[in-house]
């Protein structure tokens, strides 16, 4: 009896242990079941170590402190390390020694130390940090990895390499999706030869875009750019430049409101209140829109267009609607240039006044020339006709030449008696300024006063008509003597001059039309209705005709 009551009680004792093993299991299958439901890769997992120890009255009673060859996975992410403490609750690592973080192939990181949250996804490493990602390389002392937004936050200083660009900033963050990086404060960029110093940057590491934000200098291959805002394309060369910016190149520079510039090609184009300097030549163009190439010496100007030549004594100022600047023997000692200018022109200089409709200026043989009613005054001189050249030396003007209905006039100072000149042309030369030789030339008619030399009193007026007249006129402005050939002439005393004789049928006096000071260039008055020079139709040279004879 006893002996089958002992084995009733082992029977009983083996089908208790039983059912508990069976709940254990199912408790456990339970308990996997319910990590499966919470995703069980959300958490950090120890994969290796060579040594671990818990310690719950330790400095760090929460954490497990794990030693050699360190290896933890969250995530399909990597972390090696010497030693960390590992705080499972919290899902967290504090990792020291060779710390290194490997996700997939193209993200890789290196720091002394580093701290991971396995719930917030964030990545904190400290001290010797090299981010490495694709060809791109980020080296700083403190950096914060989201990995959940693919952000990458640095600062107490940090460098990031791209290929040939350089960048080094205090402060900066990158976006390992768009691979886009933004720098703040004592921003440095270095892209081939070209350096960029700002205070906010941002770079498109894809596009090799650079986009610098404040007060900023670019300096490359000796030329220097001043931006506040800018876009420097380091594949290109392009430069895209906004707000008041300037770019300086040697002994030329050009500064606007908004400004494009390709290295490459030596294009550079202005956009509002631009102003082009060529400090060798000593010149200026400014215009609302401006377009030149360095390497070609071609530019256009429009927009309240203006030539500022300094160059002699007195400024020239110069305003055309438009202006085209053509440059030749680039980049040798005879290197001189051409400026078109077309549509109410207008000039000013202290010994000089013009208006045209359209004007060439050559630097070459530092000549002016006026085209479609052309009208240029000189002192109390003015001269008129189908097109003008005027030859400038120094600063003054050296000679002048009117070609077809020329009309030159001279107001008596202090008289309302005009000397006067007609013909087909006028040629009038220069001595430091003054005039001292008029050559008029095909059908020629003048009206002069002689003056008293005693006291400077008028004689009377003289009318000459003939094919040839040259005056020489006196340092004085007298003249001192007249050349012609056969002539039909005519002396009348002062009392004696009927009224519709004081002016030659060819007379016109515009002096309300001549500039008055450098701004009122801007001010396009032009000639009254019926006051302009009638276009004649001259007889041309018959061409000569060759017969093709077929054999």
């Amino acid at each position: 009896m006893r002996h089958h009551h002992i084995i009733r009680i082992k029977y009983r004792h083996r089908a208790f242990l039983g059912m508990v093993l069976c709940l254990f299991v199912l408790c456990l299958m339970r308990s996997y079941a319910a990590v499966g439901n919470k995703k069980s890769d959300d958490k950090v997992f120890l994969i290796h170590a060579d040594e671990l120890r818990y310690d719950q009255y330790g400095p760090v009673p929460d954490a497990q402190i794990v030693k050699g060859r360190v290896h933890f996975m969250h995530k399909g992410s990597n972390l090696w390390c010497d030693s960390a403490y590992f705080y499972q609750q919290s899902n967290s690592v504090k990792a020291f020694g060779h710390v290194r973080y490997q996700q997939g192939k193209a993200l890789s990181l290196k720091a002394d130390r580093a701290a991971y949250d396995g719930f917030r996804q964030l990545l904190e490493a400290r001290k010797n940090v090299v981010l490495h990602h694709g060809d791109k390389t980020l080296y700083t002392d403190s950096l914060d990895y989201d990995r959940f937004n693919d952000y990458a936050y640095f600062f107490e200083g940090g460098r990031l390499i791209d290929k040939k660009d350089r960048l080094v900033s205090d402060w900066g963050d990158y976006n390992l999706k768009t691979r886009e990086a933004t720098f703040w404060y004592n921003v440095k960029m270095r892209s081939g030869n070209r350096t960029v110093t700002t205070d906010e940057l941002h770079y498109d590491t894809k596009k090799s875009l650079a986009h610098v934000v404040g007060p900023s200098k670019i300096i490359q291959n000796g030329s220097v750019i001043q931006t506040t805002d800018g876009y420097f394309d380091s594949k290109s060369d392009l430069a895209e430049m906004y707000g008041r910016s300037t770019v300086t190149d040697k002994d030329k520079e050009i500064t606007g409101d908004s400004l494009f510039y390709n290295k490459r090609t030596g294009m550079a184009r202005g956009l509002g209140k631009v102003v082009y300097v060529d400090k060798r030549n000593k010149n200026q163009l400014l215009g609302e829109r401006i377009f030149y190439n360095e390497k070609t010496g071609r530019g256009f100007a429009t927009g309240r267009a203006l030539v500022k030549d300094y160059s002699q004594k007195d400024t020239l100022f110069m305003h055309a609607d438009s202006m085209k600047i053509f440059t030749f023997n680039m980049n040798t000692d005879s290197v001189y240039r051409k400026v078109h200018c077309f549509h109410h022109v207008k000039v000013f200089r202290q010994d000089v006044q013009a208006i045209c409709d359209s004007l060439v200026l050559n630097s070459k043989d530092s000549c002016m020339t006026m085209y479609r009613d052309p009208i240029a005054w000189s002192g109390d001189r003015q001269i008129l006709g189908e097109i003008i050249k005027v030859y400038m030396n120094d600063s003054t003007v050296r000679e002048a030449h009117v070609i077809n209905q020329a009309l030159s006039i001279e107001r008596i100072p202090g008289q309302k008696y005009f000397n006067q000149l007609s013909s087909k042309e006028i040629s009038s030369y220069f001595i430091k300024g003054k005039i001292r030789r008029v050559i008029a030339s095909g059908n020629a008619k003048a009206i002069f006063y002689p003056v008293d030399d005693k006291d400077s009193t008028l004689q009377g007026q003289v009318y000459i008509e003939t094919d040839t007249i040259k005056m020489f006129i006196s340092p004085e402005r007298r003249l001192d003597k007249i050349w012609t050939p056969k002539n039909t002439g005519v002396m009348l005393p002062m009392t004696q001059i009927p009224a519709e004789k004081l002016k030659l049928p060819e007379f016109a006096w515009f002096e309300e039309l001549r500039p008055t000071d450098p701004q009122d260039v801007f001010h396009w008055r032009g000639k009254g209705e019926g006051s302009a020079l009638k276009v004649i139709q001259r007889r041309r040279s018959p061409q000569q005709k060759v017969n093709t004879v077929s054999r």
